[in-house]
Formats: structure tokens, C-alpha cells, sequence
């Protein structure tokens, strides 16, 4: 007797295996093309409102006279110079603060790490500060600010956690805390002690903010963030695998800490450039990464459905901020309430799940 006929349903287990796991893969690709569509659409759908809605009231057809037409006159100047810039800055930033959230939730394989939490962003915050409050210069004196105190705080959470095993994503998110803890208290002092012009417009920048973001800002900032997001391709792989621990990482030929420290540097390279034009903004690099993964149904934390979701959540942040509160607000406070809300159920299911 052959060992087909000795164990059919044992082949026609291993067919329907087989059969299922190519499936899958189809079904998940699927389910993600769809939730990114779904998400383009809805971010569109905000902008567009956004362009239009406020003071001067614009119809559908006013707006897009005044994006082809050069002698659309004063509604041009409203659509290019003012309202397109911010939508354009909502959508670009939104999905850079997320993709950097979902590149240290994976390294650290834990929901709760971001960069507003482990101390990066408000390293770039601090680094910021000290131009503007000792220095003085435009956005691009404030954005080499933001970048290299952001790399200082990184570097110096990298060390502090790093063990001869290597570093763990536990340690790093404790001593990222704490290091946050004394930049923000460190960030309170220069405020203190600055200027008080300086300081109180140090302060509504640091609320997180897109008022007065000009096209020139959208355009360097929106530059570095798609050649960053452009080379995370290379890295893609790398994140996946270390989701599965450092030892498995390393035995499919990953290079652990190598990939580990080329992804810090692209999370802090985007959290620096949206600081240095917005402050920071706080919790949609924390949400974003978790909601794109309930989403899409994925395994670990996905990098494309997180930037459509950032995307989306600032954009409409910053709707409700200026045209739907009763008097407009920073849209880092908008986010915050969201965030902080979102912290909360994530701390309460996370509890229920552990025995």
C-alpha cells in the first residue's frame, strides 16, 4: 500500500493548507488595498471640506477656479497661499507622524511606545527651543534644531538602554520615558527664562499648531518626509523580522542593530521635520499605528495603512479645531484629547487581555 493510500486525508489536509495559506496572503492584501482607498478618499474628503469651509465660503467650482485660474482674484490668493498649504501640511505630517509611531512601535513590539512618549519628540521640541529661544532664525534654523536634538535624545535613549545582549524594546521605551520626563521639565525652564515675547510665542508653537504654515514649509518638509518614507522600503523587511524577536531576526540574516539604529534615525528625521514646522504634536504617532493594524487585520504594525490613517486623523483634527470647536484651537490640543482618550482604552484592553 503507497503512503498516499495510506493517508489520504492527510494529503488532502496538506492540499486545503496549502490552499488556505495562499489564499490568505491574497484576502490580506486585499483588505489592505481597500482600507487604504477607503482612507485616501475620506482624507480628500476632509481637505477638500477644509479648503472651503471658514469665513470666506467657497463652492466646489470657486475652488478649483482659484487652483487653475491665475485671475481668480482674491480667491486664489485664499486657496493657494492660506487654506491649501494647511491641508497639504495636515495630510503630509499626519502620515509622517504615524509612520514614525509604527517604526518604534515594532522595535520596541509594544503599542504604548511612540515618539511623544519615549522622548523624541520632545527632544526635537527641546532642541527647537534652544534656537529660538537663544538664537533666533526661520524655519530652517528651528528645523536643524528640532533634527539634532532629536538625535542627541535618541542617542542618548539608544545608550542608556543598551545592554551587551543588545536592546531590549521594554528598556528602551522605560528609559525614553524618563528622559522625556526630564526634557520636559528642562523645556519648562527655557520658557521661564526666555524673553517673553520669544516665550509666549515659543509656547503656542510648542501647543502643536498648523497657523500660519506656508507653502515654502510644505515643500521642505514634505521633500525630506517622501525621501525618508521612500527609503523605509529598504527597511520594511528588517522591521518585520525583528517583530519576531532579536534572535529569530538574527537568524534569517538580519542585522539587528543595524536595522534598529537606521530605524531610529528615519523616526527621528520625521518627528524633527514636523516639529520644526508645527511643534510638536502629540498622540497621533500612538493611535494611528494601532487603529491601521485593527484595520487591516495585520500581524504586525503596518507602515502604509499607518500613513493613510495619520493622514486622516490629523486632517481631521485640525477640521474640528478651526471650524467645528467654538472658538479655534491649536490642533495639538485636539489631538491630545483624542490621543488621551485613546491611551485610556488602549491601557483598559491591554489589562483585560492579560490573565
Amino acid at each position: 500500500m503507497t503512503t498516499k493510500e495510506q493517508h489520504p486525508r492527510l494529503e488532502l489536509n496538506d492540499r486545503t493548507a496549502i490552499a488556505r495559506s495562499r489564499r490568505f496572503p491574497r484576502r490580506r492584501k486585499t483588505r489592505t488595498v481597500l482600507v487604504c482607498a477607503t482612507l485616501t478618499a475620506a482624507t480628500l474628503a476632509v481637505a477638500v471640506l477644509a479648503v472651503t469651509t471658514g469665513d470666506f465660503k467657497l463652492s466646489l467650482a470657486n475652488m478649483w477656479a482659484a487652483l487653475v485660474d491665475p485671475d481668480a482674484g482674491f480667491a486664489r490668493t485664499v486657496v493657494l497661499e492660506w487654506r491649501l498649504p494647511r491641508a497639504v501640511a495636515a495630510i503630509v505630517f499626519g502620515a509622517a507622524l504615524a509612520v514614525s509611531g509604527a517604526i518604534f512601535q515594532s522595535l520596541t513590539r509594544n503599542p504604548l511606545a511612540s515618539p511623544d512618549i519615549i522622548g523624541f519628540s520632545t527632544g526635537s521640541y527641546t532642541g527647537a527651543l534652544l534656537v529660538m529661544t537663544l538664537i533666533g532664525g526661520g524655519y530652517l534654523a528651528v528645523g536643524a534644531g528640532a533634527l539634532v536634538g532629536g538625535i542627541v535624545t535618541a542617542t542618548a535613549v539608544y545608550l542608556l538602554a543598551w545592554r551587551r545582549s543588545g536592546t531590549q524594546g521594554f528598556r528602551l521605551l522605560i528609559v525614553g520615558i524618563a528622559v522625556a520626563a526630564l526634557l520636559g521639565s528642562f523645556n519648562t525652564w527655557l520658557l521661564l527664562t526666555a524673553n517673553l515675547d520669544v516665550a509666549l510665542n515659543a509656547a503656542v508653537w510648542g501647543a502643536g499648531t498648523l497657523n500660519g504654515i506656508t507653502g515654502t514649509q510644505v515643500t521642505l518638509g514634505s521633500t525630506c518626509i517622501f525621501v525618508i518614507l521612500g527609503s523605509l522600503n529598504a527597511l520594511a523587511p528588517g522591521l518585520r523580522q525583528l517583530e519576531l524577536g532579536d534572535d529569530l531576526a538574527r537568524a534569517t540574516g538580519t542585522r539587528v542593530e543595524t536595522t534598529r539604529l537606521l530605524a531610529i534615525g528615519a523616526g527621528v528625521v520625521l518627528i524633527a521635520t514636523v516639529t520644526a514646522a508645527a511643534g510638536p504634536i502629540a498622540f497621533i504617532a500612538l493611535a494611528a499605528p494601532q487603529i491601521a493594524k485593527r484595520l487591516v487585520r495585520s500581524a504586525g504594525v503596518p507602515l502604509l495603512p499607518s500613513a493613510f490613517v495619520g493622514a486622516l486623523l490629523l486632517t481631521t483634527a485640525d477640521f474640528a479645531a478651526q471650524h467645528v470647536l467654538p472658538d479655534p484651537l491649536p490642533v495639538g490640543v485636539v489631538t491630545v484629547i483624542i490621543g488621551g482618550g485613546y491611551l485610556i482604552w488602549l491601557i483598559i484592553h491591554e489589562a483585560r487581555r492579560r490573565p
